[in-house]
């Protein structure tokens, strides 16, 4: 199996599908997979396969490192579309996450003013008033959301905590039209379990969700990279535009990856 493990802090610029050109901070441990979350179509690998690398990079590490990295951006004139917190895991399992990004807003607005700050997240930290006004400064708060039904949230990202659509959406209601809507559409099998978030119900219940949610905007994607579980495959370009349909008739932007 192959997996993508970040070994600094920041690293990249990489060429985001979603994003552009994507500056990465890891908030994470550089050698290991942290997360709550044990998605089958990780790129990082399942939880379990990672190191034993427990240590976090601490807040004035983190804001060193990036603001050499900025002051190098804005020095030369090159450009980058977006800071983005993704990294070895869940970005605000970092205990002191609301305030590295209030550091990362003001080097931002110092060094690169036009570039966005972008988290990608599995929600799970909105729950801590901390981290709902962190996400809601930040130019895009991408919250991941891959079935609007609990059973299917459990077999393809395994959470490792007591998961609820009902609760995440209580939660989610102070980031209403502020926040990006994520969603991975697959299909596949994993120890016996069928795995299947296209079907004609699954589908319907996730664009009700959606609609009930009332992201800003909506990015659906799909399989792009070696997956630790192996019997998944991809959805068509074709397939999301159906299932983008509906939304995008009712006003939403929404915008696919294949």
């Amino acid at each position: 199996m192959s997996t993508i493990l970040f070994n600094e802090i920041i690293f990249g610029p990489i060429k985001s599908r979603r994003l552009g050109t994507s500056l990465g901070v890891n908030l994470l441990p550089r050698n290991g997979k942290w997360c709550n979350f044990d998605c089958l179509y990780c790129e990082c690998g399942f939880n379990k396969d990672g190191k034993d690398d427990r240590k976090l990079p601490k807040r004035e590490d983190v804001s060193t490192s990036l603001e050499r990295v900025l002051a190098h951006y804005s020095a030369s004139g090159e450009k980058i579309d977006t800071i983005t917190f993704s990294g070895n895991g869940e970005p605000t399992m970092h205990p002191d996450f609301a305030e590295i990004i209030e550091d990362t807003l003001n080097l931002r607005n110092r060094y690169v003013p036009d570039a966005k700050v972008s988290v990608l997240s599995n929600g799970s930290g909105i729950s801590k008033k901390e981290t709902s006004e962190a996400l809601m400064k930040v130019d895009n708060a991408i919250l991941k959301v891959d079935s609007a039904f609990d059973r299917t949230t459990i077999l393809i990202n395994r959470p490792a905590y007591a998961y609820s659509i009902r609760k995440l959406k209580r939660e989610l209601e102070p980031l209403k039209g502020r926040f990006v809507l994520q969603t991975m559409f697959l299909r596949g099998e994993f120890e016996g379990e069928v795995i299947d978030n296209t079907t004609p119900e699954e589908i319907a219940a996730w664009q009700a969700l959606a609609a009930e949610l009332d992201p800003r905007e909506i990015m659906i994607y799909t399989i792009d990279r070696e997956t630790p579980a192996k019997n998944l495959s991809k959805v068509t370009i074709q397939e999301m535009e159906q299932i983008a349909a509906p939304l995008r008739e009712r006003g939403y932007l929404v915008k696919i990856s294949g």
